[in-house]
């Protein structure tokens, strides 16, 4: 048996093999196969392909007596939800967020500064979510425990802890000068960034180094190639690598400007150190032109897909985080020194610094609805969420996240320290804006779900005739025909689901508009800013802002929770493992601290399978996808040489390949890419249920749709009881697709139209010829 499985004669051909890839949540090798004696083939604990234990030797073996094609399991689960410490990637969640707006971009032909604008704005967005959670690890570190605890005698006092960067605690020690402690303190968000940079390290050298099968990239003259294709697209090395150092830099160097800022101010005064003034302006210019590189470098073209890049930057990798580095030591070594009559009272500048972030972060959204708008008008997309503004909407989504985390920890430590408030100022005042006006965010949305509720029920009651319909000649039952009914109307909301973004990330970007105003004008929070109104508008304002802290702080402890026992119990890990299915399929094109992309190991496993098994034994080649497991399946089938593209079938069940790919990422899975994969594999059929929440049609255009989709499953398989269903049959939406004996006719049907007595591949030169 070699690398790639059993060994096979090249003249043998006959054999037929069912490539079975699993969907969201994952499964064992042993149910897939529905056999309890499996054997793995190939692979290794991480992702690997099983057999039966009778089938491990098919090849070999004549094929009389074979009802069915060989049937082997692709398990990838371990990608995503094997270890329990996969639950801590929750706290990067904005990460993974911007990163998903990355690829929402609409389809565009002949655009291609516009598609890099694009891009750059989301990678810009992305760096401002890396200082924000720097920024409010400061906030805590720095501000809320080394300035204003330890600087006030109360709350030093009742925090033992703080006694030696207390000024009266412990005598005027050597750690309680004001520059000293936030020196100190640094430590705190340095090693946050450290742990980011390994984490970040450690998944790249996992992930993105693995080596996808290399290939010559097909001409793109018709515009209907998708990217991912490309022989580049899943060995994002290059840029990760480029990127990791881009915002391990922008972490250190907002470390260094918080630690540094204050005292700079302070030597900026009349009367301070000549000498220490000098330095400061020095350091901060040191820090003004580190900031412009990590700009630039983020700036710089991101993918190389139409080939391996193989190269690595390794000057750039390693010196620009080291000169952050340096630039912070130097910052502490500075505001470390002595300066007589230097004390800590009010708050650091997290007003400024939060409302510049905001404010940049607002900009940076609209700019990319400006240039979303202009690829979608290019080409308009009829079913595109969000009229292709999705990826703006999703990327307003994720700096709403990382503001609502910042605030949250923020509010949580403060309360912690001071829980009266009456000892030390607290967070910033655009912290405690922000989170004022999280209620109104909610009221929009219990509006908007609400108005879904209605639609639901009334979708409800009209399927009905249509339940009964589907089932002709069998006694009706009023309750269980409400249950099918209201199951399709339910699963039916997914369709809707680009609606309640668009209204979510619109109020957010509104309301937050309006707290930055608000903060910025007032420099009071809202319960203080509305004193001496109204009596409805003051008590209005006191109620949002209660509200907000109190939710701002329960959404906290309720991540933390949900983290937590997502460590320590499997079933809510694996319910964490299929966010991660949907929202790690992605490269990390626009942020190198988001969870990563585990397609870049699953899909070069699958083309390398497919290519060498099929080289090897010229047989014929189903690859059966389920839910993500279908999406896998396109992808690794669009980086197959086209010769082999054409010797494989596709079978998909289940599949959000148009129904959430072709809708969100409409520029590689749109129309015009699922229609070039159809004619480019022999042949594709497409199963799903109308009570199925997350699959559904291909629905291509023209003649293609009839020839992929078919009509949909009946779910229950029997409305009551009957001679082959003597027991209630339940309704299994996005389960069990094998269970339906169309499942066995497609594969079936597919096979058949396979021929078994096929040519080997064709030369480079006749491939270069049939594929220009």
């Amino acid at each position: 048996m070699g690398a790639d499985g059993p060994a096979a004669r090249p003249e043998e051909s006959g054999i037929a093999l069912e490539l079975l890839v699993h969907g969201v949540g994952g499964t064992t090798p042993e149910k897939m196969l529905d056999d309890p004696r499996t054997v793995r083939v190939t692979g290794d604990d991480t992702a690997a392909v099983f057999r039966r234990a009778d089938d491990v030797d098919a090849e070999t073996r004549p094929e009389a007596g074979r009802t069915g094609p060989v049937p082997e399991a692709y398990v990838w689960c371990n990608l995503t939800s094997g270890n329990g410490t996969r639950a801590l990637w929750l706290l990067l969640l904005p990460f993974m967020v911007v990163n998903l707006a990355h690829w929402m971009r609409p389809g565009a032909r002949g655009r291609r500064r516009t598609v890099r604008v694009y891009g750059l704005l989301v990678r810009l967005a992305g760096l401002t979510l890396t200082v924000l959670l720097v920024a409010a690890a400061c906030e805590v570190a720095l501000d809320l425990v080394a300035w204003q605890c330890a600087g006030t005698r109360a709350c030093a006092e009742s925090h033992s802890w703080l006694g030696f960067l207390s000024p009266d605690v412990s005598a005027d020690g050597w750690w309680s000068r004001p520059g000293r402690r936030l020196a100190l303190a640094a430590l705190v968000p340095a090693a946050l960034t450290g742990l980011l940079w390994y984490l970040s390290h450690r998944t790249w050298s996992a992930y993105e180094s693995q080596r996808p099968m290399d290939h010559r990239a097909e001409p793109e003259e018709d515009n209907s190639r998708t990217a991912l294709g490309r022989p580049g697209f899943w060995y994002g090395r290059r840029l990760v690598a480029r990127l990791r150092a881009a915002h391990t830099a922008a972490g250190l160097l907002t470390i260094a400007a918080a630690v540094s800022s204050t005292a700079t101010r302070f030597d900026h005064e009349p009367g301070g150190p000549a000498l220490l003034d000098t330095l400061g302006r020095l350091l901060q210019a040191a820090l003004v032109a580190a900031g412009v590189a990590v700009v630039w470098v983020v700036c710089r073209r991101g993918r190389s897909e139409r080939h391996l890049d193989r190269e690595l930057d390794e000057h750039l990798v390693r010196r620009l985080p080291l000169a952050a580095l340096v630039l912070l030591v130097l910052a502490a070594v500075y505001a470390g020194w002595e300066r007589p009559g230097w004390e800590s009272h009010g708050r650091l500048s997290g007003d400024a610094t939060f409302g510049g972030i905001a404010f940049v972060q607002g900009l940076l959204v609209i700019a990319l609805a400006v240039v979303a708008h202009l690829l979608h008008r290019t080409h308009p997309e009829p079913r595109a969420a969000v009229r292709g503004l999705g990826g703006p909407a999703v990327a307003t989504l994720a700096c709403a996240l990382g503001g609502v985390m910042s605030g949250g920890v923020s509010q949580r430590v403060a309360d912690w320290l001071d829980g009266t408030g009456a000892t030390v100022p607290g967070p910033p005042v655009l912290l405690t804006w922000q989170a004022s006006v999280i209620p109104l965010v909610l009221i929009v949305l219990l509006g908007h779900c609400a108005w879904l509720g209605w639609r639901t029920w009334r979708s409800s009651r009209a399927q009905l005739g249509a339940v009964e319909s589907d089932y002709p000649g069998e006694a009706k039952d009023a309750a269980y025909s409400r249950r099918i009914a209201r199951t399709r109307a339910m699963a039916a909301l997914t369709d809707r689901g680009p609606r309640l973004i668009g209204v979510t990330a619109a109020s957010t970007l509104l309301l937050g508009a309006a707290a930055l105003v608000g903060a910025l004008t007032s420099h009071k929070t809202p319960g203080r800013a509305a004193e001496g109104a109204y009596a409805i508008v003051e008590s209005a304002a006191e109620t949002a802002q209660a509200l907000g802290s109190w939710l701002i702080g329960l959404g906290f402890i309720l991540f933390v929770t949900w983290g937590r026992r997502a460590y320590k119990d499997p079933s809510a890990r694996r319910t964490i493992g299929i966010l991660w299915d949907v929202g790690t399929f992605w490269p990390r094109a626009a942020h190198p601290f988001a969870p990563p992309c585990y397609a870049e190991r699953a899909v070069p496993d699958l083309t390398w399978r497919m290519a060498t098994w099929t080289r090897a034994t010229r047989g014929r080649l189903v690859i059966s996808g389920h839910s993500q497991g279908s999406v896998l399946a396109a992808a690794a089938a669009w980086q197959l040489e086209p010769s082999v593209r054409k010797r494989v079938a596709l079978l998909t069940y289940g599949s959000p390949l148009e129904r959430l790919y072709g809708r969100w990422f409409p520029a590689h899975f749109g129309p015009a890419a699922l229609t070039a994969l159809h004619h480019d594999v022999d042949c594709w059929r497409n199963l799903y249920r109308l009570t199925d929440p997350i699959g559904g049609p291909v629905r291509l255009p023209g003649d293609c749709g009839p020839e992929v989709d078919r009509a949909p499953l009946r779910d229950p398989l029997s409305y009551g009881r009957s001679d082959l269903h003597p027991l209630p049959a339940p309704i299994l939406g996005h389960s069990d697709y094998q269970a339906d004996p169309a499942f066995a006719q497609e594969r079936a049907r597919l096979l058949a139209r396979l021929q078994p007595d096929l040519p080997g591949p064709r030369s480079q030169g006749e491939s270069g010829r049939s594929s220009a």
